[in-house]
């Protein structure tokens, strides 16, 4: 596969590739867009926009042709910039304590709550999309809103689900993937027994690593705190949820203890790994390197569920911030407005062939739910996601225990065996009850 830069840009100058540029008819939308929007962009307004590295390429182009339209129609400079999650994350942090940087993060999970006043209020902006497009789901709501404010925009959703190699589970025995965890332990101990193994990161990372290990905690009724945030983490459900994944843990491919997110993309790719948790990114790579052997031989499923037990899983928000110490709040605005407006985020959704997902209702028809059957799983992203706070408020303390890695740290310690599980759940309990006593 071609490695990714460090860093793209996009100026008005010409600079961006003929791929990334906007066509005559994303142009002219563009300067419709502009003599419309409620937004005028500030005098000689110049944004510098952060953005997590992609994983589609197709969906990282109609991206900067997007930006590159509006920069066009409007006259406002932009520079994209993009960075890895562990990277990303903390800059985007001292961004916030120092008051410059960035205009605009896009970024990962509910990271504003972590430093909410220093968030511009989006939510003329939020109002605005909302109503011109059937309205937000309600996962995208719970993680864009503080106390009635939208302190960010739920741009889009990552599905995170079971990527699985087809002939390796009908070689154990099973002619679909299974549906409850029991069966899902059977399928990976004949697969490590067949010398086929799956894996799960259980390193410190973002999104593969969160989404995964906040299933085990969720899939035998475990929770972080209940519905009056009081924390519960250390609970017989927890416990029973560690003693599953100790389980799965001695399944698993070696390596995984320091996995982070790609790690698995490219265990899986190489045809090491016959199971692991993803977007659609490792079959997108597949199918655009024309690695037939791997895309044929590959699908995606739900996340198997205890019987009796609700669907539980956690999949990824990638939401904009705006920060209050922009010189040109209207001109950010716009372009927010202009991303997820009818057409430009229908391109997007179509790029970003099922990695990336809606958060408003109006895009639920896109056709790139239905080109291809491989993707079907992820158009019910929105509709399956809890946060990671579940029962709770989605605040400064729960987005704090998150970004500790809390959860997958105890996960990895049951699953690793350096920790019983019990051991695991009254360790980590104590580690949140630091977020939680303030």
């Amino acid at each position: 596969m071609r490695k990714l830069t460090r860093r793209e840009a996009i100026k008005t100058t010409g600079a961006a590739a003929a791929a990334a540029a906007a066509t005559p008819a994303l142009l002219a939308a563009a300067e419709a867009f502009a003599a419309e929007s409620p937004w005028k962009p500030e005098e000689g307004a110049a944004i510098r926009m952060l953005r997590w590295k992609r994983f589609v390429a197709s969906e990282g182009e109609a991206t900067m042709a997007l930006l590159d339209a509006f920069s066009k129609a409007t006259g406002v400079k932009i520079r994209l910039d993009s960075e890895g999650f562990e990277d990303l994350r903390p800059k985007a942090a001292v961004a916030a304590n120092i008051g410059s940087g960035p205009d605009i993060i896009w970024t990962i999970h509910a990271d504003p709550h972590l430093y909410p006043d220093a968030m511009l209020d989006l939510t003329d902006v939020a109002d605005h999309l909302g109503a011109k497009h059937g309205g937000w789901y309600p996962i995208a709501e719970e993680y864009s809103k503080r106390k009635g404010q939208w302190i960010s925009l739920p741009y889009t959703f990552s599905g995170n689900f079971l990527n699985y190699r087809i002939s390796q589970i009908k070689k154990v025995g099973f002619d679909k993937f299974p549906d409850n965890t029991d069966d899902f332990l059977r399928l990976m101990s004949e697969l490590n027994k067949a010398g086929t193994p799956g894996g799960f990161a259980l390193g410190n990372a973002s999104g593969d690593g969160n989404c995964w290990a906040h299933w085990v905690l969720w899939s035998h009724g475990g929770k972080l705190v209940d519905e009056n945030d009081k924390l519960v983490l250390n609970s017989p459900e927890t416990v029973a949820g560690l003693e599953y994944v100790a389980k799965l843990g001695k399944t698993f491919i070696p390596g995984v203890a320091s996995w982070l997110d790609g790690h698995n993309n490219k265990a899986f790719l190489q045809g090491a790994c016959s199971v692991t948790n993803n977007g659609i990114s490792i079959y997108a790579a597949a199918v655009r390197e024309n690695m037939k052997e791997i895309a044929e031989d590959m699908d995606h499923a739900y996340w198997p569920t205890v019987p009796g037990q609700p669907v539980q899983e956690f999949h990824v928000n990638f939401p904009m911030t705006v920060y209050k110490h922009t010189k040109y709040p209207n001109a950010c605005k716009a372009l927010l407005a202009w991303l997820m407006d009818a057409g430009q985020y229908d391109k997007f959704l179509e790029a970003s062939v099922g990695y990336l997902s809606h958060t408003l209702k109006a895009y639920d028809d896109n056709p790139v739910w239905t080109a291809d059957p491989k993707r079907a799983v992820f158009k019910d992203t929105v509709h399956r996601s809890k946060s990671f706070a579940n029962a709770g408020t989605l605040g400064y303390a729960a987005a704090s225990v998150f970004a500790d890695f809390v959860v997958v740290n105890m996960v990895a310690e049951a699953a690793l065996g350096s920790k019983t599980p019990a051991e695991a759940a009254a360790d980590a309990h104590k580690r949140a009850e630091r977020y939680y006593r303030i």
